[in-house]
């Protein structure tokens, strides 16, 4: 029972700080976008948790924990502040804060699956669910902001969520420790995005005949 707590106890760490990068890159979309402080501030709770409560509430799991628990607010408001008052420094520093998404991404999209598998999703289900919970938030903020959504193009994103869903239901099929598989999932996630922004990587667009170089 007190590994089962250590384990709620990391998770609930994770999520919090996956909805604080998360709702930060929200609020830097916001002041590109020339927001107003509140702007700003919903956009950056939309971002940070947008993912999360679609993934609770179809699983069954209400009232979100987005709504119900005042931390998520909080990390979400705190995000915008701080890119309020310091966007120019973290301006500066966007690699950094690329890398700090991926690795909410790939914390999301474990824990999302994890709790999918929980509720009693077969595994197919599951880790699209946990894909919806990675991604939900970046589709909003950028919908918001009036750009195509980056899980739409060519970017490898959706792909490396999905690539943690998996590891997290074959982990659990297999009775893995619970920890270990949430960790090598979401590691998995986090290396496949990190190569995607250094290296490129990225998946085939079709060629359009009409396209002018």
């Amino acid at each position: 029972m007190h590994g089962h707590q250590l384990a709620g106890a990391f998770l609930d760490a994770v999520d919090l700080l996956g909805t604080f990068v998360f709702a930060l890159s929200g609020a830097a979309a916001g002041v590109k976008s020339r927001f107003d402080l509140f702007g700003l501030m919903a956009l950056s709770f939309a971002a940070g948790n947008a993912g999360g409560i679609t993934g609770d509430v179809l699983i069954g799991a209400v009232p979100p924990a987005a709504i119900s628990d005042w931390r998520y607010l909080g990390v979400s408001l705190l995000a915008g502040l701080v890119t309020f008052f310091w966007y120019p420094n973290i301006d500066k520093r966007r690699r950094l804060v690329l890398l700090f998404d991926a690795a909410g991404l790939g914390l999301f999209a474990v824990a999302g699956t994890q709790k999918a598998l929980i509720a009693g999703l077969n595994p197919v289900t599951a880790i699209f669910m946990g894909v919806l919970t990675g991604i939900g938030g970046g589709i909003l903020r950028d919908v918001l902001v009036n750009q195509t959504p980056t899980v739409l193009e060519a970017d490898i994103y959706a792909v490396a969520a999905l690539a943690a869903g998996v590891v997290v239901v074959i982990g659990y099929q297999l009775h893995y420790p619970a920890f270990v598989v949430l960790t090598v999932g979401a590691l998995l996630c986090f290396w496949l995005r990190v190569m995607a922004i250094y290296r490129g990587w990225h998946l085939p667009v079709a060629q359009s005949q009409n396209r002018r170089d």
